[in-house]
């Protein structure tokens, strides 16, 4: 990849919808829209707000780097099937960088990075270990000082910086769900299906 190509970043992964596109290490454009819902309908139209903002379009894309979470169920997915469609049709390489990664990069010194869950929870990634939910006073998040995301714009920003710098192989971004569904299945039993001949 160019040293100046253009990579965009983007994040749906809580309450907000957030794009930066960068050229090589310069942050052409980046922004950020707080929003509990409608990041399905908004996600595109940033995007190209972006791109245009800075002149591009989407051909002139080298890379794409989407948020994976751990977050808002309905938003990871939104940006990730938004990432996987968008590689597809430009044939271009999509990763799937994690709000812990993204928490963690250009941090220097011991930390402990966490992700607010609902509940009073966090989600927190400890080094060597898979992330998990604790409570939010639990004792694991006092053994390291806790490292927060970033605000909406700065975490695109340095989602759109690690997938810049990845190397080959990558592999398809995926959801990084920590938690099951909240979801229920529907109490009632599924309606009768009669054959014809009945």
């Amino acid at each position: 990849m160019g040293s100046d190509a253009a990579v965009l970043g983007f994040d749906t992964s809580a309450a907000h919808c957030a794009a930066a596109l960068l050229s090589g290490d310069r942050v052409l454009v980046a922004r950020s829209e707080e929003m509990g819902r409608g990041q399905a309908e908004r996600l595109m139209p940033l995007l190209e707000e972006v791109l245009a903002q800075a002149g591009l379009g989407w051909r002139d894309l080298a890379r794409l780097g989407v948020g994976v979470g751990p977050g808002n169920f309905t938003g990871i997915r939104i940006a990730v099937a938004a990432a996987r469609g968008l590689a597809l049709a430009l044939d271009i390489p999509v990763l799937g960088i994690s709000t812990f990664d993204a928490i963690a990069h250009g941090r220097t010194g011991a930390h402990l990075p966490a992700v607010p869950a609902p509940r009073d929870q966090i989600y927190v990634r400890e080094a060597g270990a898979a992330p998990r939910l604790v409570p939010a006073t639990g004792t694991v998040a006092r053994r390291l000082p806790l490292a927060l995301p970033p605000d909406p714009v700065n975490l695109a920003i340095a989602i759109a910086r690690l997938a810049a710098a990845a190397v080959p192989p990558f592999p398809a971004p995926a959801p990084l769900y920590v938690r099951p569904v909240d979801a229920a299945p529907p109490r009632e039993a599924p309606p009768v299906i009669l054959d014809d001949d009945a």
